[in-house]
């Protein structure tokens, strides 16, 4: 029987320690030590996998409190240690040329929402409140960046962010990279303006047209980020946001895009390693 997917695994443990703030030193000790860092970091993946609210955070398990777990995830997103581990992932599948740069594809997915800012009302879930999750992967699926927006703003919208938003590759000799070969995308962001922006990146628009008819092909290419959204709301945390705070649920977004892209480290490497 496997460990509990809370359990920070050794190898993630390794890349992520060296990117955390450092406290500064006490040289008196009142009261209780700060909790260490990874048994902090277990009860926020506790939260994310489970869903459960922060006050509601056993105590028996050891993490801490829920507020210790929300004020490290908070301080840690505010430091960049979520950016920054992934693109520590992203080199390592690099180095290993597991990323393929020959494509991304780029979808969004509603999230339902009890409150907060990034909301609106979503025009396709009868004007209910809502978040989106924007996600890029490259072509094996791995997420390259994410974005959070109200559940009114139209897909086509964040195109160009999402694009802007990866982040430079390293991993590989020369300049690190950030722009695939082609993009792949679904109907809703059919616009021809858009098209010349990517084209202008240096970057082939695969764009499904509206109006065309169903089995372009394209499918074959899009249905990995379709699965990166499903691996994404796995996590219970992202499928409802609490949240008021967008820096929050940023923060956990960008948390599970990590676990995703050291998940697809260890499957897509790990067979190369022992052959």
């Amino acid at each position: 029987m496997g460990a509990s997917p809370w359990i920070v695994p050794d190898e993630l443990w390794g890349s992520l320690e060296p990117l955390l703030p450092k406290r500064p030193r006490r040289f008196r000790y009142p009261g209780r030590k700060p909790l260490p860092d990874r048994e902090v970091l277990c009860g926020i993946l506790y939260v994310l996998h489970t869903g459960i609210q922060w006050e509601h955070l056993p105590q028996e398990l050891g993490f801490g409190s829920g507020m210790t777990c929300w004020r490290r995830l908070r301080d840690w997103n505010e430091a960049g240690v979520w950016q920054r581990l992934h693109e520590v992932l992203l080199a390592e599948l690099n180095a290993a040329a597991r990323l393929d740069w020959s494509r991304c594809v780029v979808d969004s997915a509603r999230s339902g929402v009890k409150r907060g800012l990034h909301t609106g009302p979503s025009p396709v879930d009868r004007g209910r409140a809502g978040s989106k999750h924007h996600v890029i992967t490259d072509g094996h699926g791995t997420p390259l960046a994410v974005l959070l927006t109200g559940g009114n703003r139209n897909d086509v919208t964040q195109l160009l962010p999402l694009l802007d938003a990866v982040p430079p590759v390293r991993g590989r000799v020369g300049h690190p990279r950030r722009r695939p070969d082609s993009l792949f995308a679904d109907r809703g962001y059919d616009h021809d303006a858009y098209r010349d922006q990517v084209r202008a990146r240096g970057i082939v628009p695969a764009i499904a047209r509206r109006g065309t008819l169903h089995g372009t092909g394209l499918g074959t290419y899009r249905w990995v980020v379709e699965r990166t959204i499903a691996w994404l709301h796995g996590f219970r945390r992202l499928r409802i946001r609490w949240e008021r705070r967008a820096d929050i649920h940023e923060a956990f977004l960008k948390l599970a895009c990590c676990l995703i892209t050291h998940r697809q480290l260890r499957s897509l490497c790990e067979p190369q390693i022992a052959g």
